[in-house]
């Protein structure tokens, strides 16, 4: 199956389950796409044994797109620079210490948590893998990644302040989870552990994440500067598509961060480009262009998610380590919540129930699973993405379909309380 075959597929597959989801079920598009695709997955393992080999075909799909490649080195530039653009620059600004907490501290301490209390998952269970995987885990599984239901929070009634701080978390702790794994996965390889250096790790995290946001600025700037020169909407399209694979695969090739080298561009295009270097006309084209892409790729993603049950094989320990994984996370994020909120709690306030919202709003996603897939071949690696599938399904399935439930009875609580007050 060539590549043009292999993309008409996948596209058919998600315009289509995009359709019944709309007609049939009403769910949020990447929730009712993730769900559809998941059951005619099972469905065609569950018609193997009656002659009927869907699974067959539906499985070389999957093994043919390579999901952590066609998202870590494809997919995911654009979703960020979309999700970048789409940002409030000035409100995520004044959200900077909140956001930048959340993505640094709440993201080590997430890691840390789930790493240690997996660690424990694998000794009750005598799995006999190495700690340094638990907390691989633990790096795979604390990046969030909020846009399936960021839609779901805004008819919720959850106030502007708090998307703010969803969407510029899981922008940053997407793009710094991935340093932190690439880290990590260098110690648990013999190979490379044996000749790293005291304080390697730091010094890659620092030149990752620095060079990610100094690069992202040159080719932010640069943007800008051709964008600024002209007035014509596609070939301003065009140029940000140019920043955003041009600018990715660059990255890639100097070593940085791509992911943070695309958000600082995105960040930069979405708050100056756009109010200084584009007419209203081109303004509109390109913000409709670039909501189409995440649209598009979103649904292509968790289609893809549904899909790779396909090419999982589950065991009976793994699918206990997952289910067991499932409360170990949401402990994890409530203290990598609460923590940051906390401290900032002396110096401003914060919405009501941020941290119930901001806890079971933590959705795991696509990057989990891109991270789970690209670790090489062990019992390890095999343990990990069971858990790490899992874990997501639960993520978007329970806690994606549940948030907005969550968002309204907590606003009901206000909004008693503040009754009380004035009776």
């Amino acid at each position: 199956m060539n590549v043009f075959e292999l993309t008409g597929l996948l596209l058919t597959l998600t315009a289509l389950f995009a359709w019944l989801n709309r007609r049939l079920i009403g769910l949020p598009s990447t929730v009712g796409v993730m769900l559809l695709a998941l059951v005619f997955s099972l469905l065609a393992l569950a018609a193997v044994p009656f002659g009927a080999d869907v699974a067959g075909p539906a499985g070389d799909l999957v093994n043919a797109v390579e999901f952590n490649r066609t998202l870590l080195d494809g997919m995911l530039g654009a979703l960020l620079f979309a999700g970048a653009m789409q940002v409030e620059a000035k409100k995520l600004f004044s959200e900077r210490l909140v956001v930048g907490l959340l993505a640094t501290l709440g993201l080590g301490l997430s890691t840390i948590i789930v790493g240690t209390l997996t660690w424990g998952v694998f000794i009750a269970l005598d799995l006999g893998i190495a700690p340094i995987y638990a907390y691989l885990f633990g790096a795979i599984i604390s990046p969030t990644d909020p846009v399936a239901v960021l839609a779901i929070l805004r008819r919720a009634g959850v106030p502007k302040t708090l998307e703010i701080q969803f969407t510029g978390e899981s922008l940053f702790n997407d793009a710094i989870a991935i340093v932190l794994f690439v880290a990590l996965s260098e110690v648990a390889d013999p190979n490379i552990a044996a000749s790293l250096e005291p304080g390697y790790l730091i010094q890659l995290f620092s030149a990752e994440a620095i060079g990610g946001i100094g690069f992202g600025l040159v080719v932010g700037l640069a943007g800008f500067v051709l964008l600024r020169g002209i007035d014509d909407y596609k070939t301003e399209v065009l140029i940000t598509l140019a920043m955003v694979i041009g600018g990715y695969a660059m990255a890639s090739a100097l070593h940085v961060s791509g992911p943070l080298a695309i958000i600082t561009a995105g960040l930069l295009v979405g708050h100056h480009g756009r109010d200084k270097a584009m007419s209203e006309h081109t303004r509109d084209r390109v913000d409709t262009f670039w909501e189409l892409i995440d649209e598009i790729l979103n649904a292509v993603l968790f289609v893809l998610i549904g899909l790779e049950v396909l090419h999982i094989s589950f065991s009976t320990n793994a699918i206990i380590a997952g289910l067991a994984a499932i409360p170990i996370i949401l402990v994890a994020r409530f203290v990598a919540v609460s923590v940051p909120i906390t401290i900032l709690r002396t110096r401003r306030s914060f919405t009501p129930h941020a941290i119930k919202i901001l806890t079971w709003g933590g959705l795991r996603g696509g990057i989990s699973v891109a991270l789970a897939l690209s670790l090489p071949e062990s019992d390890a690696r095999n343990l990990i993405v069971n858990m790490t599938y899992i874990a997501v399904i639960f993520s978007i399935g329970v806690q994606g379909l549940t948030i907005s439930r969550v968002a309204r009875l907590a606003r009901t609580d206000d909004e008693a309380a503040a009754s009380e007050k004035t009776a």
